[in-house]
């Protein structure tokens, strides 16, 4: 009578091994998910070449925040065939970059087809039939960061390529976040493709 229960016991252990092999993989695999967008008409056989940054007046005022986000750039720049220009040389291109977040509260019933909180008047399941009731009220807080690059020919002053990319997550973007995301927005380069499109970039393992 004890032998299916020391069996019972062996596979429970090796399921609770396997599971904790599973997430330990997937933790130690950290992504960053973004919408991009992108727009423009590079030139047909134009290749990447040197470039310089532009700051906007705004920008120019807040120089700590705008070497950050163009830090976090110049490596998607890099990946794709851009270079920094030479000293007192002029650069094929210029590039503005900007960034954005917002804080949100996103509410379970927010959703058409979930439960409405708090006390009042619900449906219960988007087909059972409606009727009062007492429920527990939860927000989730939620940060919107966006990012984006404008590629500009510096002898016309015209713009060749454009592209953003916008993230959500329950924190604020460091460092490492953004320039995932400006590669996500400069991975199709100099390609257009489907607007919005989702773009997964693999962030490099924690110290």
């Amino acid at each position: 009578m004890q032998q299916p229960v020391r069996l019972h016991r062996r596979w429970l252990l090796t399921g609770l091994l396997a599971a904790t092999a599973v997430l330990a993989g997937c933790a130690g695999v950290r992504t960053v998910s973004s919408e991009v967008s992108s727009y423009g008409e590079w030139p047909e056989g134009r290749t990447p070449g040197s470039y310089a940054f532009e700051r906007l007046p705004s920008q120019q005022a807040q120089a700590a925040d705008a070497e950050r986000l163009e830090a976090a750039a110049a490596v998607a720049l890099a990946k794709v065939g851009f270079k920094p220009v030479d000293n007192g040389k002029e650069p094929d291109v210029l590039v503005q970059v900007g960034a954005r977040d917002s804080r949100f509260v996103v509410q379970p019933w927010d959703d058409p087809l979930w439960w409405r909180g708090g006390f009042g008047y619900w449906r219960h399941g988007p087909w059972g039939s409606p009727r009062w009731a007492l429920s527990m009220r939860y927000d989730f807080p939620r940060v919107e960061t966006q990012v984006g690059l404008l590629l500009r020919d510096r002898a016309s002053g015209k713009p060749l390529y454009e592209t953003r990319a916008a993230s959500e997550s329950n924190v604020r973007a460091d460092s490492v976040t953004l320039g995932a995301m400006f590669e996500a927005a400069m991975m199709d380069f100099p390609r257009l493709g489907m607007n919005p499109r989702r773009v997964v970039v693999e962030l490099p393992p924690a110290p």
